[in-house]
């Protein structure tokens, strides 16, 4: 028995470049990852020699040891971050302490929300997470009860606002033709809440697969979120495929 054809459908473009061919200069540009596993790799190259500028990087961070989105800050195209993490990444550090680079940092579970939030069209939500820290400053503080009926209690809280974007460059495992995404393992973090929060999501798949291949239990993302689908070339997978020792031998 034959599998099904593997269909490319209009959500389908030949490369990264194609389909990103309307990214301008200070465009908002979510992008999955967590370190450097889980990037959109051909999309960020695409963006890097695409030479658009004043961009607002939003992710998890901006690369890591001068790898990953870091290059876009190498090239000087990014005037924004929106992130939780900002370790392991010299380039932004200069940038940033040359006064050439806006930070705003956000609380990685705030960081979740606010794009859960930004998908769900919710425009804030009050939280407890960095009250009485720099974070807080210039923020509506409110207090609320919370706990069950046995056990409220007062706790003071921040307004943290939704995040949205014009694009979204992921990376999934597995796609099919009408978008529908599974990811590899926890390289899933935080790119299905940014598909759902930018205006334009594309997913770059490390497989394309026909048609029903995806269990329907198995798709992590459906394809109403996807707008544009690319194959990926050539990936690096620089942290996920380190080796610092042989595996014993089983018997």
């Amino acid at each position: 028995m034959t599998s099904p054809p593997i269909v490319r459908g209009k959500k389908h473009f030949a490369s990264a470049a194609d389909a990103l061919f309307d990214v301008d200069d200070g465009a908002t540009i979510m992008s999955g990852g967590f370190g450097l596993s889980g990037n959109a790799e051909n999309c960020i190259t695409a963006i890097a020699s695409s030479g658009k500028r004043h961009l607002t990087i939003i992710a998890n961070n901006c690369g890591n040891q001068r790898q990953g989105l870091a290059v876009l800050l190498q090239n000087k195209q990014v005037s924004r971050f929106i992130g939780s993490f900002v370790g392991g990444n010299p380039d932004l550090e200069e940038l940033m302490l040359a006064g050439e680079l806006d930070v705003e940092l956000s609380p990685q579970g705030t960081f979740a929300e606010r794009l859960r939030a930004g998908g769900a069209g919710i425009g804030g939500f009050y939280t407890p997470t960095g009250v009485g820290t720099l974070i807080a400053e210039g923020k509506d503080e409110r207090t609320f009860e919370v706990g069950p009926p046995s056990d409220r209690r007062h706790r003071r809280m921040i307004l943290e606002t939704g995040l949205s974007a014009d694009f979204a460059i992921i990376r999934a495992h597995q796609v099919d033709a009408y978008g529908n995404c599974r990811f590899y393992r926890t390289s899933r973090n935080f790119s299905p809440l940014m598909a759902m929060a930018a205006k334009v999501t594309v997913v770059e798949a490390d497989e394309l697969v026909p048609l029903g291949a995806i269990d329907p239990d198995d798709v992590h993302l459906p394809g109403i979120f996807v707008n544009r689908i690319v194959q990926g070339v050539d990936h690096k997978n620089v942290i996920e495929q380190r080796t610092v020792r042989k595996r014993a031998a089983t018997g």
